[in-house]
């Protein structure tokens, strides 16, 4: 065999048997033609590569299995802390969006931006239910707003993968994985939402399916994920949830002297009985009871609350100011951060040294399921930590490190989708009257006519992992792309289109006028946007842009090597030439005589 043929079936080889995600910009068809190459392994190549090692090996499988499993625990605590921190920061602001009557298009926002804020889409639909059954929220709004909810649980998982900034190859792939979800979900909306408006479609089919009457309330279900990671979470923080609901009923706010600040606890000591106030009140004095006139000897507590089981958490604060709160949430927050970076890190590196030498033939075909059984899986797995955040941000580590497929991504992130609605179903299920339980239907069936819609057919399958891909393709021009796409889609955009649908709802002319006004002009900017993208070269333009920055970036890391490099090759050109060294005290003689 001559050395070119040896080097080509080596290249071969090598690109047979990479993780999926491409090695440049621009390589679109290879991930597809990748997946052509998953039938090459066979089921006994995987139970031999699984089960048959010396017993060397074995120990070290089994110290990595322990390391994994310690390692998964704390990167689901620091999800659960970081959930719960973004309740505390964002549960004032959260509260206060939700209205009584609000716009197709205010509702999906309103979605959105409560999800974002509170990093939950599963709270956010049990507040929405909640709100639906105590009549503080039209079913026809609620709909709506579990739309943009079902958006907004996205953001968590995207945060997640930029955990992989490190690596170019784990970056794309994350990313990628990451956002199929986002992908998804966008595109449901952009169908089902203006069907939804024209026709009441998921109105009208959960209205049907509500029975007329329902007799006694459910009770609430604690997965047992949640159990095993919430005590130790607890310890730290815990969640007020009852701040959002009360401020989105209108029965308080914030501010000082209210029904929530300052913090009040019986005799200056912290406990749960001395500082949560007991759900029926504590007395009645005129009529007013003082737990929501926040006066007298009765406990009142912010964002932050006591946890009957462990107590009163680290962060909690007799005396505390919303402000006070909120620091307090923004430090957790930051501590979440660090816990899932390092738990990613640590999760990433011991799986890589485990699957060290496996071909990804292997790997592929052992994780080459059913589409419908993953969604299962998917399903399964949410049901059990009641949360697709969780479900999906757990999974995108997996996608990052090539273990996992976009193509295997995708159907687990629908499944999580069907398995977030069972939270809604159950906050449904302790509300009265049915409005609330028509409220989650809607959640379920808009998830289950999505997938009907961008799965069972290959070529609507691939257009959301397409689209996908060609986001994760775009970390390669720049890898602080991530950054402007959560701020740009989860932020900038929703409190526009916020803004301009609240300005149809003032009951004025004038606000009515300036809406139209200003809704035309974004209309033709984003005509302008798209004409100059598809056709004046603005989508060269801007990735001409975010090329020079990242070039600027990588040549200011590699500075430092790059001068130790050329001090050393001039050190080596002045061996071999014999000249001199400079004299930096003789220039400076020289330059004083000058």
């Amino acid at each position: 065999m001559s050395k070119e043929e040896f080097n080509d079936e080596e290249v071969a080889k090598t690109r047979k048997d990479r993780p999926t995600g491409s090695t440049h910009f621009g390589d679109v068809d290879f991930a597809e033609e990748q997946t052509e190459d998953i039938g090459d392994a066979t089921w006994g190549e995987v139970c031999r590569t699984c089960c048959v090692h010396t017993p060397q090996e074995w120990a070290f499988i089994l110290l990595g299995i322990a390391a994994v499993c310690f390692f998964l625990y704390f990167f689901l605590l620091g999800l659960n802390l970081l959930g719960t921190a973004a309740k505390v920061l964002g549960g004032c602001t959260a509260g206060s969006l939700f209205g009584d009557d609000t716009n197709p298009v205010a509702g999906l926002m309103v979605g959105i931006l409560c999800t974002v804020l509170i990093q939950s889409s599963s709270s956010t639909t049990s507040i929405i239910v909640s709100l639906v059954g105590a009549g503080s929220v039209t079913v026809k709004s609620g709909i709506f707003m579990v739309m943009g909810a079902n958006i907004g649980t996205s953001v968590t998982n995207t945060i997640v993968a930029m955990g992989h900034l490190g690596d170019g190859d784990e970056l794309e792939r994350a990313f990628a994985g990451a956002t199929v979800h986002d992908m998804f979900n966008f595109l449901s909306v952009g169908i089902l939402f203006p069907v939804e408006v024209a026709t009441t479609y998921l109105n009208a089919l959960s209205g049907a399916v509500v029975p007329n009457e329902r007799e006694g309330q459910g009770e609430k279900w604690v997965g047992p994920v949640k159990k095993i990671v919430g005590p130790l979470g607890n310890l730290v923080i815990k969640a007020n949830k009852d701040v959002t609901k009360k401020l989105a009923q209108g029965k308080g706010d914030c501010e000082e002297g209210g029904i929530f600040y300052p913090v009040y606890c019986v005799g200056g000591e912290v406990g749960y009985k001395t500082c949560v106030p007991p759900k029926e009140g504590c007395f009645e004095e005129d009529g007013v009871t003082k737990i929501e006139a926040g006066q007298g000897s009765c406990p009142r507590i912010g964002l932050i609350t006591c946890d009957k089981a462990a107590g009163c958490p680290a962060f909690f604060q007799d005396g505390a100011t919303r402000r006070d709160d909120e620091i307090s949430g923004a430090v957790v927050f930051f501590l979440a951060l660090v816990i899932l970076i390092v738990c990613l890190v640590g999760l990433v590196t011991i799986l890589q040294k485990m699957l060290m030498g496996v071909s990804t033939r292997i790997i592929y075909k052992a994780t080459s399921v059913n589409g419908y059984l993953a969604m299962l899986i998917g399903c399964g797995i949410t049901l059990l930590v009641q949360s697709s955040s969780i479900t999906t941000s757990a999974l995108t580590p997996f996608v990052g490190m090539g273990a996992l497929r976009v193509e295997q991504m995708y159907p687990l992130t629908l499944g999580a989708n069907i398995g977030t609605t069972f939270t809604g179903l159950l906050a449904s299920l302790v509300s009265d009257g049915t409005d609330a339980l028509q409220v989650a239907l809607c959640h379920l069936f808009f998830n289950i006519t999505g997938i009907l819609i961008w799965y069972p057919i290959p070529y609507m399958r691939r257009i959301p992992i397409r689209m996908a891909r060609a986001l994760g393709k775009a970390t390669r021009i720049w890898k602080g792309f991530p950054i402007l796409y959560i701020l740009v889609v989860f932020a900038v955009i929703p409190i526009i289109l916020y803004g301009l649908s609240s300005l149809f709802e003032q009951d004025s002319k004038g606000y009515t006028v300036l809406g139209a006004v200003l809704t035309a002009i974004l209309i033709l900017i984003i005509l302008y946007f798209a004409f100059k993208w598809f056709k004046g070269g603005l989508r060269e333009s801007i990735t001409d842009s975010f090329e020079k920055r990242q070039r600027k970036a990588a040549a200011t890391d590699a500075l430092p090597d790059d001068m130790d490099m050329i001090k050393a090759e001039l050190a080596r050109l002045r061996d071999h030439t014999g000249l001199p060294e400079a004299d930096p005290e003789a220039n400076a003689d020289k330059d004083s005589d000058a």
